[in-house]
């Protein structure tokens, strides 16, 4: 009998080279079902499962509560960022657990004494112009009218009052109306907005055409027993900050993460020991680490889940900055090893840049994969389109950026007090990858693929071949991963793109 070819996890990783994701190949497998078979469920924590292995990052240019609700109604988790005020992290928090399907709970509101220039600045800020007009203009304000397109397109004079360019007999819907309802109203109405009243006439909530291929059912949603959509969010690890766990814990937080750059600390342990003893039913993810030591730390301190990465990141130069960190491939390996002997599953922190990176960072040990760049142009990411050389982009920065650490992101450095900091981080920019209603599908869609060739039917299979020798890898020279590209072509278009409708 032929010897088996390639190498098990264990022979790869024992050389102590640092190894990542494009030092390695997955050999195939036996196909033996078909991709519709392939499970992507796993979990995040001890106690928390999801549909799909993804997560999106605690970056102020990734999760924000519109983020945190499509990564959710998709199958995963979203993890609000911490570089803003309690209440501004508490309020994304809300938004995202009150999410209703196909309603928009907060919308911009304007009053009859805004002008057209006004809603000019909302079509360049959020890229649309229908807009209610509530007595107050405040959202729970009585409705007096609505401003759309057709409105106003033809006004020359933007210093006009809103109202007197708004239409006043406006389609409404009644407080109460299920999904299904509003889409029949919207489409027999041809209108853009339906507003949603009370019985007062006060706007609750609105629908948009324009969202109606968003408002499906996700039946692969991520919720709490409680029926509403899962949501994360991250905290810092010195004694301020259990003021600020208290208040998301209050808001209904299913998960924190613990978030320094470098966890295994004093103030971590600390941190989660006193977090497990308050809130003995939130789930607790500790990191980052990189390390077998740094695991087991954070483990015997309480955690549920390990953050794994240190310097993998895009937009990350802590490695080259101050010469400590590990490659990816290596860390995930060598700290889901551990942690898999504890049930404590893993969520792998950087350095994903296509779907076969998410394959791997499965393959070598991860139960979720966590994506920062990946998603930061999305439409869902915060911050706003930009035009670039002909390119449609959206920035995005690292927390330890010097943009980033001036709004608060030293904080996860632990060097929120020194005079003199040092920058881990760059700001750069992303080109637009459309909606992740469409997107993360597609990358779902691609790890199935991946699945399938290894000839493993679930996540839990394939750990399950990860450690006992089934699953084989291969090193790649230099120029196989040449080969393993595209080459020798004039010009070629880039796949990993979706087009935009």
């Amino acid at each position: 009998m032929a010897s088996k070819s390639g190498l098990t996890a264990e022979e790869l990783f024992k050389s102590g080279q640092g190894i990542t994701y494009d030092d390695v190949i997955l050999l195939p497998g036996l196909i033996s079902f078909a991709l519709g078979d392939v499970s992507l469920e796993t979990r995040l924590t001890r106690e928390i499962e999801l549909k799909r292995p993804i997560a999106s990052s605690p970056m102020d240019t990734v999760t924000e509560s519109n983020m945190a609700v499509y990564m959710a109604l998709l199958g995963g988790i979203g993890f609000i960022h911490y570089n803003n005020s309690i209440e501004e992290q508490v309020g994304h928090v809300r938004r995202a657990k009150r999410f209703e399907n196909g309603f928009i709970m907060e919308p911009v509101v304007l009053s009859p004494e805004h002008r057209i220039e006004d809603v000019d600045r909302i079509k360049s800020r959020h890229g649309f112009s229908g807009v209610p007009i509530t007595e107050n203009g405040l959202m729970g304000g009585k409705l007096v009218g609505i401003v759309t397109r057709t409105d106003i397109d033809f006004e020359t004079d933007r210093s006009l009052y809103i109202r007197d360019v708004m239409t006043r007999d406006v389609v409404t819907a009644p407080k109460g109306i299920t999904l299904e309802e509003g889409n029949r109203i919207l489409k027999e109405s041809k209108k853009g907005k339906l507003p949603v009243v009370d019985e007062d006439g006060c706007l609750v909530s609105l629908m948009s055409r324009t969202d109606l291929r968003k408002n499906r059912d996700f039946p692969l949603a991520s919720k709490s027993p409680s029926k509403q959509l899962m949501v994360g969010a991250t905290v810092g690890t010195r004694s301020a900050d259990r003021e600020r766990l208290e208040a998301l814990v209050d808001a209904g937080i299913d998960v924190v993460i613990f978030d320094s750059a470098q966890g295994f600390s004093s103030f971590q342990i600390e941190m989660i020991k006193w977090a497990k003893k308050h809130f003995p039913d939130l789930q607790v993810v500790g990191g980052n680490v990189v390390t077998a030591e740094q695991s087991v730390g954070l483990i015997e301190a309480g955690a549920d889940a390990l953050r794994v990465g240190m310097g993998s990141g895009s937009i990350c130069i802590t490695q080259e900055t101050v010469a400590v960190g590990r490659s990816q491939g290596s860390a995930v390996y060598d700290c889901a090893g551990v942690a898999r002997e504890c049930g404590v599953p893993v969520l792998a922190d950087g350095g994903v840049r296509s779907i076969g990176d998410i394959a791997k960072a499965v393959a070598v040990g991860a139960s979720c994969v966590m994506m920062g760049s990946m998603l930061a142009g999305t439409d869902e990411a915060p911050g706003e389109y930009y035009y670039e050389g002909g390119v449609r982009l959206k920035s995005y920065r690292g927390m330890a950026s010097r943009e980033a650490m001036a709004a608060g992101g030293d904080k996860r450095y632990l060097t929120e007090d020194e005079q003199l900091k040092v920058a881990q981080g760059v700001s750069g920019s992303v080109v637009d990858k459309g909606s992740v209603v469409d997107y993360v599908p597609y990358l779902m869609q691609g790890v199935k693929h991946t699945m399938q060739d290894m000839g493993c039917r679930s996540i839990a299979q394939l750990h399950d071949g990860l450690y006992d020798g089934r699953v084989r890898f291969e090193l790649r020279s230099p120029s196989a991963q040449r080969e393993g590209g595209v080459h020798s072509l004039h010009s070629f278009a880039e796949p990993h793109r979706l087009p935009r409708a």
